[in-house]
């Protein structure tokens, strides 16, 4: 159990360590640091409670195909990240990393957590407690946007790109590990 929690919440931590690392290569100033870090967090949190409530929902009508649910869903979390993004759909965003006031504060934490509703319906769907998982995500979060800010002015592009890569790569080993589980007695 305590292995698949760090499965699910560790590369949401990559994810949110790239996208930092991105402001900190756009030149996010010092005293916002604490405003983005809070503003990421808050996303990252809320997004898989959004998540969590449809996952349980859905589980419901389901029955048991909720399990092989998740792990699609999982699955095509991690092939998504992986997929290769256009130059021109990451200039773009890099435009709006730039700005982290008002609506495109709200847009970018949205854009950020995306993966966390995913994963969110997730952890509906196989029943995990989302009080822990919350706290364990909430703290990452913080932890790693920190690190990503900080060290993004200073390590540049690859490392962003590499941390989405491997994020991606975790979770669809994870669904694949938790498919062989369910298909092997």
């Amino acid at each position: 159990m305590l292995l698949k929690l760090a499965g699910l919440i560790v590369p949401l931590g990559l994810d949110t360590f790239a996208v930092a690392a991105a402001l900190g290569i756009a030149g996010l100033k010092p005293q916002d640091r604490l405003r983005v870090s809070l503003l990421f967090t808050g996303f990252e949190v809320g997004m898989p409670l959004v998540g969590f409530f449809g996952g349980r929902l859905v589980g419901r009508v389901v029955g048991s195909a909720a399990d092989y649910l998740a792990i699609v869903i999982l699955i095509g979390l991690g092939v998504y990240m992986l997929w290769p993004k256009s130059e021109e759909k990451e200039s773009k965003r890099l435009g709006l990393l730039g700005r982290t006031r008002g609506l495109a504060a709200i847009g970018l934490g949205i854009s950020i957590s995306t993966d966390e509703l995913a994963i969110g319906f997730t952890i509906g769907l196989l029943r995990f407690s989302i009080l822990l998982i919350l706290a364990l995500i909430g703290i990452q979060t913080f932890v790693a946007t920190q690190l990503g800010i900080r060290l993004g002015a200073r390590l540049g592009e690859r490392i962003r790109e590499g941390a989405e890569r491997l994020a991606g790569a975790a979770l669809g080993i994870l669904g694949i590990v938790l498919l062989v589980e369910k298909l092997l007695p």
